[in-house]
This record gives C-alpha cells, structure tokens and sequence, in this order.
C-alpha cells in the first residue's frame, strides 16, 4: 500500500467521528436504460449535500495536527466549500470566516451559517469572486489565519480520496468503470490516484461543463490554463483554471476521455432524476449522469460507479432548468417577428399554430416603421419537428422572422 493510500484510508476513518459515509446505491432505472450495472455514489446525501465536507475535515484536520494553536481559518467560497468549510469549523470548534461575494444568494449565506453556527463568520465582500478570494488571502497575510483551499491542496485532495476507499470497500470488487465530474480537480485527481493503484484494471471517464473545460484545456496546453470566459451555470464546477496540485494528478489523462456537457442538456437530466428517480441533483451534481447517454457503446455489460457530486440545489431555479430543458430539445423557440400593423394580422399569424402550440411571451419591442411592429415571442410546443412546419408557413405567408434562441447576444439581452 502506498503512502498516499495509508493516508487516505486514515482520512476515511477518522471522518467517521464526524459524519458516515455516504450510500453507493445500485441504479435500477439507469442500469435497464444503459444495459449495464450503474451505481450511484450519492454525495449529495452527505450531511452539507456534497463532498466537499471530506476535503475541508482533511485539511482541517491537518492542519490542526500540525499546529495546535492554529484556531483561525478561512476560505474564499460562495457554494458548497463553504458549507463544507461552515460545517468543520463547528465540529473541530475553531474560528472560521468565509469571504462570499456581495451577489451571494441569500439561501447559500443562510445554509452557510446554519452549518457553521456561532465559529464562523461570513464576509461579504466583490462583485466577482476574483476579488472575493484576493480579499480572503489578503486577510489570511494580516492575521495569519490559515487559508483552505477548494481544491488546489494536496491535504483537500487526500480527503476527496475517501469517496474511492468508500467505493471500493463496498464493491469488494473493482468497477470496469468510474465517471468523475471535473470542476478543479480536487475528487477526480484525488479519486484518480487511489484507485491508479488500489484499482488498477478500472478504466476513467471525466466529465466537465462545456462553459468551463479547464481540465481539456489544460490536457491541450499540457498545463493549467486560465479560460477567458466561463459559463457560471453549473457553479459547483464552472472553474476557470484548474488547480496546479489537482493537474499534476490528471496530466496522464487521454484527452479522448475527457468529455463536456453542454449547460442545457445537463438540465434534461436535472428534470430526468427528479421526476422519475426522485433524486435532487444540482448542475454539478448531474455532470455525470448527463454523460452517459454519450457513453453509452462503453457502458454495456459493465459495471460503472458514477458520482452524483452534489445536490444543493435552489428550487427558484427550477423555472429556469425547464426553460432551459426544453430549448435544448427543440421544444422552445423564441423569435423576432415583423408584423404588419394593419387589422387582421394578428388572427392570420395565430391562424398559423396548432393546437399543441403555446405562446409563452409575445412583447412588441418597438414600432420600427409605419406598417410594420417588430414582436419578440416565445413558443412553446409538445413536437419539435412542428417548428420547421411552423416557419415554413410563417414564410409563405409574409411574416418575416428571425430565429434567436440560440443567439447569445440577443438571448442574454432579450429573453
């Protein structure tokens, strides 16, 4: 056994004072739909609904064993680290300030401080997390607190190793497959490197957002790299760079298994587990599952831990996952239409849909001319092939339009 696996067995067992661990549940449904053997590593059932309370314990932990009288800690967080970091200030009773940005919703600063009671403080401070954690480190270098990263740290690593040593002694066997979601790279470089050696014959598939593939990208350069814009939808995963610690783990990684899901899909999939498992997933949580679909000439006859990352999800973004889900399977449009303004042309365009479908917002934008109104309107229908018919008739019959859905300009601005 090597020393990275000793310590993360310790790591595992010492957590066991502090919370236990979390169910690997075989998939039924999932298992039927992909023909294969599919269990679920259910980190959002921890008790602060991620993994990343093991990362936090572990560097805690540490930390403290190196130094006793260290009672001040810090982390630059506005998600599910913080609430991981909240919840070990209590339990080792030291004094922790967690930096958040001023846009912080109200509910991730409550269920922060819920966990973290009377040891921590929070900090609201920027307007991008940039300046949230330069403020972080900048008060760790004044008051000598010590400050615990995310991701990048070899102790936070050695943490999120557990989840494989839970996997594994569970199992009793080794997976054919493990499919990892990739933010910064603490689990999956952590869970990587356990298993290179405890499980060498299993094969790995990583999975980040599409808005944030810092770990692609870095695969490309053949080191960290800074992207120059994220997509911030799946927050618990949309890092711009990952970490230099966590890299050096991955840096073997065969691009060709490194996949990205797209923001939208990956709300299908939030919809999917809800509705029909009952399983709460935030974005983040979902990378994997989201995947697998892509996955599936690998999957068959195979069996295949995924892990579900995290599920701290905000119900008051539930409008915006079905808004999203049904853009990307065809079954929303939103366009700009020129109408004439005479009487009538109004009942001929509506004269123009069918039943199945649904007018979810109809705006005039402005009076560009005379004869013509420019409209936004939004479309929903049960059919997606009936937008092709639609826009056809549209055409025939003199009603100018301009499909902006997939516009990210006018979709940011507009919708």
């Amino acid at each position: 056994m090597t020393d990275f696996q000793t310590a993360a067995r310790r790591a595992t067992a010492e957590m066991r004072t502090v919370f236990e661990p979390t169910p690997l549940q075989r998939n039924d449904y999932l298992s039927d739909k992909f023909e294969a053997d599919i269990w679920l590593k259910r980190e959002d059932l921890s008790p602060v609904r991620s993994y990343k309370i093991r990362g936090a314990f572990n560097a805690m932990r540490k930390q403290r064993a190196a130094n006793p009288d260290q009672k001040n800690f810090v982390c630059a967080s506005a998600g599910n680290h913080a609430q991981g970091f909240a919840y070990m200030c209590r339990s080792f009773d030291v004094h922790g300030e967690v930096f958040m940005p001023i846009t912080t919703p109200q509910q991730k600063i409550d269920k922060t401080r819920t966990f973290g009671g009377d040891n921590v403080k929070i900090r609201l401070t920027g307007d991008y997390f940039d300046q949230t954690l330069a403020a972080a480190q900048s008060h760790c270098a004044d008051t000598g607190a010590h400050f615990l990263a995310p991701f990048d740290d070899v102790d936070v690593i050695e943490g999120q190793a557990s989840v494989a040593v839970e996997v594994l002694d569970v199992l009793q066997q080794a997976p054919d497959l493990v499919v990892l979601p990739v933010g910064g790279g603490g689990l999956s470089s952590g869970m990587t490197k356990f298993m290179k050696i405890a499980a060498p014959d299993t094969a790995f598939r990583y999975v980040e957002p599409e808005g944030g593939a810092s770990l692609a990208a870095a695969l490309a350069e053949g080191a960290p790299v800074t992207l120059p814009n994220i997509d911030t939808f799946v927050d618990g995963a949309a890092v711009a760079r990952i970490g230099a610690h966590t890299f050096a783990e991955l840096a073997d990684v065969d691009p060709a298994h490194v996949l990205s899901a797209p923001e939208d899909r990956i709300c299908t999939t939030i919809l999917e587990l809800l509705n029909i498992e009952g399983i709460v997933l935030e974005p983040a949580g979902a990378l994997v599952l989201d995947a697998l679909e892509e996955l599936r000439p690998v999957l068959k006859g195979k069996s295949v831990v995924c892990v579900t990352s995290g599920g701290n999800f905000d119900f008051e973004r539930l409008p915006e996952v079905k808004e999203r889900a049904m853009r990307f399977a065809g079954r929303k449009k939103y366009f700009i239409l020129r109408m004439p303004q005479r009487p009538g042309a109004l009942r001929e365009f509506l004269d123009l849909l069918t039943p199945d479908d649904d007018i979810a917002r109809f705006e005039y934008l402005k009076k560009s001319a005379r004869n013509f109104g420019t409209v936004l309107i939004g479309i929903e229908t049960k059919d997606a092939s009936t937008f092709d018919s639609l826009f056809a008739k549209m055409t025939a019959a003199g009603f100018n339009h301009r499909d902006i859905t997939n516009d990210p300009v006018l979709s940011e601005f507009l919708i």
